[in-house]
């Protein structure tokens, strides 16, 4: 009976952490405040919904794939763009809040 309960238990878990990822994933897309691409200037959803990433702890949305090559290729221009947008919302925000 352990040896029959065992793969099951197992599967559990990894059910769990699969739901968990997704469950995290949703999170920070509702989180995230931007809704076009910095690399493409593109809509997030233009391409079938965003790409998330993640650069050195701050997560970042593409609107596709082939845009994450091209922000490794030089991020520290993209992140100039991504803090002056974020800068941008929360200032709106400020003055509606």
């Amino acid at each position: 009976m352990k040896i029959c309960l065992y793969p099951i238990f197992v599967f559990f878990l990894l059910s769990l952490n699969s739901c968990s990822d997704s469950t995290d994933e949703s999170i920070l897309d509702d989180l995230y405040v931007l809704d076009f691409c910095i690399v493409s200037g593109s809509d997030l959803d233009e391409m079938g919904g965003p790409v998330s990433y993640e650069h050195n702890g701050t997560l970042i949305q593409f609107c596709c794939k082939p845009c994450i090559p091209k922000f490794q290729k030089n991020p520290a221009k993209y992140l100039v763009i991504l803090r002056e947008e974020l800068e941008a919302v929360k200032a709106e925000d400020n003055k509606t809040g």
